[in-house]
């Protein structure tokens, strides 16, 4: 059987009733709340208040504030008038059975309500996003289109042009020096008066230029350099990170189907991720399908992934930052000077998703792996020390929940 809640505050205006009713302890996510009309209940187990309104309230207009211990409520009144008492004066159980029969009705139609539009929300969400995807993608197939059959035209025309000049200049040569045509109507075996015979040798043919002299072309390479001293050098592991590097860069798929209608550059992942500049303009989701793109085109890039995973937590995809972020961290190996940055951010774009899913103590760690990349970034020290705190501050509640049961 609950226990009734007994030391609630009320006060009151013409035109609205406040109520404070104190949780004993518990927490925001263990309360439950029905509000209606003529009827509030607030229940949180052992205990249950309810209170069976003296007059009509404007349900729709109500609020309420969970946190601190308490639960206050903002109800406005129907009529501006001020009320006797907080509830009825009334014993009639049946009339009571009535009224909270109808309001817990009343509440499972308004939950039914809003959980349709938030289906039809987000159902109208989808389809904006997919319709804006297509649209871009009509216009960047229709600019590719443009710029093939402006290109066909260009060398259709300089095609004709070179065959013209060609036609032209056989005509040319074909015509011997000094011998004009046959007039119109004239016989061709005819000898005209004045016409001088040619005779072998007066017409040159075109010779062909010489060819080009051979050489030879010197290429020197210059050395690389690692920064770190001979006795802390970590040259086997530096070599294997420029290694995956470089096959990361040549692995390129470019036989996919759906990719062969762009053009060069927008088949390579590192102009691709320039092109999330989007990011700095606030166009996460342009962003994100960028990213996408170049991961389609080479998925071994770290830095692709890193990137969508800080998009995805600018749109709150916090699950998906996780993913982006440990495969950016899992291709980020080995662990080198030349990847330190890189490592960093991962592992801050990573612990912030863990944060903000409530799961501090994988987000420390990651801050903490973070701090021991970069120990002088004093932002990154005191969002770690922050996280500490909430650590602790939630064991101490604990501790006393324990100790108060």
């Amino acid at each position: 059987m609950p226990l009734h809640v007994t030391d609630y505050t009320w006060t009151q205006t013409d035109s609205a009733v406040h109520i404070t009713v104190p949780l004993k302890g518990a927490k925001p996510g263990q309360v439950d709340i029905v509000s209606t009309d003529e009827y509030l209940k607030v229940n949180f187990p052992p205990f249950l208040f309810e209170a069976f309104l003296f007059e009509p309230v404007d349900d729709d207009r109500s609020t309420a504030k969970v946190g601190n211990g308490v639960a206050v409520f903002s109800l406005p009144k129907k009529t501006s008038r001020l009320w006797d008492n907080l509830v009825l004066s009334t014993n009639d159980k049946a009339k009571k059975k009535e009224i909270r029969e109808k309001a817990l009705e009343k509440h499972q139609q308004k939950l039914s309500s809003q959980s349709k539009q938030k289906a039809e929300k987000q159902q109208a969400e989808k389809k904006y996003a997919l319709k804006t995807m297509m649209k871009l993608e009509k216009e960047g197939r229709d600019r590719i289109q443009q710029m093939k059959d402006a290109e066909r035209e260009k060398t259709t025309t300089e095609l004709a042009a070179w065959q013209l000049r060609q036609k032209q200049e056989a005509e040319a040569e074909n015509q011997p020096r000094g011998i004009r045509p046959p007039p119109q109507g004239g016989r061709a075996g005819s000898r005209e008066e004045g016409r001088t015979p040619v005779k072998r040798g007066q017409i040159k043919q075109a010779q062909p230029p010489p060819p080009r002299p051979g050489g030879n072309i010197q290429i020197s390479f210059t050395p690389r350099v690692f920064p770190t001293a001979l006795r802390e050098s970590r040259l086997p592991e530096e070599e294997e990170w420029l290694r995956k590097q470089a096959e990361a860069r040549r692995s390129v798929i470019s036989a996919a189907e759906e990719l062969q209608d762009l053009r060069e550059e927008e088949r390579n992942p590192d102009w691709l991720k320039d092109k999330g500049e989007c990011f700095g303009t606030g166009d996460f989701q342009g962003a994100v399908n960028a990213y996408s793109l170049a991961l389609r085109l080479n998925p071994q890039l770290p830095a692709l992934f890193s990137n969508r995973a800080a998009c995805h937590l600018k749109l709150r995809n916090l699950h998906k930052a996780i993913q982006d972020a440990s495969k950016a961290l899992e291709l980020l190996t080995p662990a080198v000077p030349a990847n330190a940055a890189a490592r960093a951010r991962a592992a801050v774009r990573r612990g912030s998703a863990f944060c903000e899913l409530q799961l501090y103590a994988e987000g420390l760690l990651d801050y903490e792996a973070a701090l021991r990349i970069d120990p002088q970034n004093e932002a990154l020290r005191a969002d770690a020390q922050r996280i500490r705190a909430i650590i602790q501050g939630s064991a101490a509640n604990q501790d006393a929940e324990r100790g108060g049961s």
